[in-house]
């Protein structure tokens, strides 16, 4: 009766003391481990809903900021093309928050002839004189505020 009594006990100990559970993981953005437990939405610090939800946000925001090349050079209008004498550029006001600088330099000699930083006294245009420049093909750059850079070609005649 003892050793029925000793296997019974020990079975139920078994069974009840390690059954097995489900355990969940939760992983962050660069796929570190940050939860292992037995609760499925458990264990997010507020700290942590906090930072993707402004993470979110952000995104948002980024979205409407952000313009591919296409988009960006239908803002930009230039003229009369190919140049005589002044080049005129004008913008609108949605590439105007983009662009930190233009600059224009010759495409068959890689050497700078123009370069002006966006500020709000250029009243989103700006003329270059180009009569002393050399007949040829030009590079006209915009560098805008997160970095990139977009470019047309421009002929001189």
């Amino acid at each position: 009766m003892k050793k029925k009594l000793l296997s019974f006990s020990s079975l139920m100990i078994g069974f009840l003391g390690f059954s097995q559970t489900e355990v969940y993981f939760k992983y962050d953005e660069a796929g570190n481990q940050r939860y292992r437990g037995p609760d499925i939405a458990g264990k997010t610090a507020p700290a942590e809903t906090a930072k993707q939800e402004s993470t979110l946000a952000a995104l948002q925001q980024q979205e409407v900021s952000v313009m591919d090349e296409k988009t960006f050079l239908k803002q930009i209008r230039l003229y009369p093309v190919p140049v005589n004498d002044v080049l005129t550029i004008d913008w609108t006001e949605k590439a105007d928050d983009l662009i930190e600088s233009v600059s224009l330099y010759q495409h068959s000699t890689v050497h700078w002839k123009f370069q002006q930083q966006n500020i709000p006294a250029l009243n989103r245009q700006l003329k270059i004189n180009m009569t002393g420049y050399d007949w040829g093909v030009y590079i006209l750059r915009f560098t805008l505020k997160d970095g990139r850079v977009f470019s047309r070609n421009v002929t001189k005649r």
